[in-house]
């Protein structure tokens, strides 16, 4: 789903390789990394330094976007903050004064809500990821592989809109995660995915694609769209 191959499992085969090496091996036979590998290391390990020095900040925020870091592996990938803090305002808008707003596996959207330190609606995370426990009684474990497996204390239709990226672009990942979408919310979606699934978000969730195009943090093989089933400000 990358451009380019994740840097730390470039560094694991480029070491391994390395660590391997007899000590009367000729020079020559050490592994050369090509310049774009070299390159995608050096952009990683520069974004992990500022990451870093995000944290240790004087003004650093428990929910800032990147404060817990992507999970390739999970098929995690951040927004860009300016595409978090629009979908944050379109939710917050939709779901009206005092309004509930349930983020499905859109965590960087969750975070810029918390950000803002509203009063006037209240927010939950369901995620597969368990570091985002750290959020409290407002994080709800998720696998969308058992679509309806939920706390009883979630009650159908209880949500005034729910916004959702599903992990991987399949129909399969869509199917189920649409389930949950469906229990949960009064009527509005909003959802996040490949342009490919375009066809397939009509299908299960009966909602239209905007002309809004959400950018993430690194840059994606595949483009990504927002498809709502309601009057939208993305458009």
């Amino acid at each position: 789903m990358l451009t380019k191959s994740s840097p730390d499992l470039i560094l694991k085969w480029s070491c391994s390789q390395i660590h391997g090496r007899k000590m009367d091996d000729d020079d020559d036979d050490i592994p050369q990394l090509s310049s774009h590998t070299l390159a995608a290391l050096q952009e990683f390990y520069l974004e992990q330094q500022q990451r870093e020095g995000m944290k240790t900040s004087q003004g650093f925020n428990q929910y800032s976007i990147g404060s817990i870091e992507e999970d390739w592996q999970l098929s995690q990938f951040w927004y860009s903050d300016e595409t978090a803090s629009c979908l944050a305002n379109e939710v917050v808008v939709a779901a009206g004064k005092g309004g509930r707003i349930a983020c499905v596996s859109a965590p960087s959207v969750y975070q810029k809500l918390k950000e803002h330190d509203g009063k006037d609606f209240s927010v939950c995370i369901l995620e597969y990821d368990r570091r985002f426990s750290v959020y409290g009684e407002e994080f709800i474990f998720y696998d969308y592989n058992h679509p309806l497996n939920l706390p009883e204390n979630l009650l159908p239709h209880s949500f005034d809109i729910v916004i959702a990226d599903p992990p991987y672009l399949s129909e399969e990942c869509l199917q189920k995660t649409a389930e949950t979408i469906k229990y949960l919310t009064r009527g509005k979606i909003l959802l996040c995915t490949g342009a490919v699934m375009e066809e397939q978000a009509a299908k299960h969730l009966g909602v239209k694609i905007c002309k809004f195009i959400p950018k993430h943090l690194r840059n994606l093989a595949n483009e990504f769209r927002c498809y709502v089933n309601y009057a939208s400000g993305l458009d």
